[in-house]
């Protein structure tokens, strides 16, 4: 294999897995965001379910305070039915009266209904929160162990950096240049194999004369339907050999 070619081929493998860690590290940090929102709703759960508590308990503090202005009413009533000797007047402050009592009952049962309904909430909110707890236990060991993929990620990409520098150090300029044009358009694929007469990169058959050039080995060779750099492996040439 010519020696460009085999450096070509190393740079090659280096991006590629270089560029795989990518996916590799997008898909652990969906894995954190999933948890995360998985913590995050049952918090929002739990802060509505505390909303209504509060708009509850506001409603309470509303009743309470009418009862107590009613019963005041209440005083006021009965120390003028003891004043009052008119049978009219005495009517018209036993309709008033009753009506008091209605509206001072009807504010204790709401009261009554919204106390039940804050146990339900509060109630809730303690098995939500139980859930919660768990929920950010596993999200914790998840970000414990992304954490540590991500540091062996990082680990290995600069492994591979300082061994991608020493190629692009010692490679001719020239080739590497015309490898990097490559890259851009054909990405991991800018250097291919060829398997079966056929250009991995594009999967079209090359000509005998372009297969044999790349088995000499003597030059830098292109697939004449892609312009992707052509190499043979070691085991397809030991192959064709026998």
């Amino acid at each position: 294999m010519n020696k460009y070619v085999k450096e070509l081929v190393e740079l090659s493998s280096i991006d590629k897995s270089l560029n795989s860690f990518n996916p590799r590290i997008e898909a652990i940090n969906k894995k954190i965001e999933k948890e995360q929102k998985k913590s995050q709703d049952l918090s929002n759960s739990i802060a509505k379910l505390q909303q209504h508590i509060a708009e509850n308990k506001d409603k309470i503090a509303t009743y309470e305070e009418q009862i107590t202005s009613l019963n005041e009413k209440l005083n006021e009533i009965k120390k003028k039915s003891n004043e009052v000797t008119n049978e009219k007047e005495i009517n018209a402050l036993t309709v008033e009266e009753n009506i008091t009592k209605e509206k001072i009952a009807f504010a204790n049962e709401e009261i009554e209904r919204l106390n039940k309904v804050i146990e339900a909430k509060e109630s809730e909110i303690a098995k939500l929160q139980e859930e919660l707890d768990a929920q950010n236990s596993i999200l914790e060991q998840v970000q414990k162990s992304s954490e540590d993929e991500i540091t062996d990620i990082e680990k290995q990409k600069q492994e591979l950096f300082k061994l991608r520098e020493k190629i692009v150090h010692e490679i001719d300029q020239k080739v590497l240049a015309f490898y990097e044009k490559i890259r851009k358009w054909a990405r991991d694929t800018a250097v291919v194999p060829i398997k079966k007469h056929a250009c991995y990169g594009c999967f079209l058959k090359v000509s005998d004369k372009t297969y044999s050039d790349v088995l000499k080995g003597e030059e830098i060779v292109t697939c004449p339907h892609c312009d992707r750099i052509l190499y043979i492996e070691l085991e397809d040439i030991k192959e064709e050999e026998a």
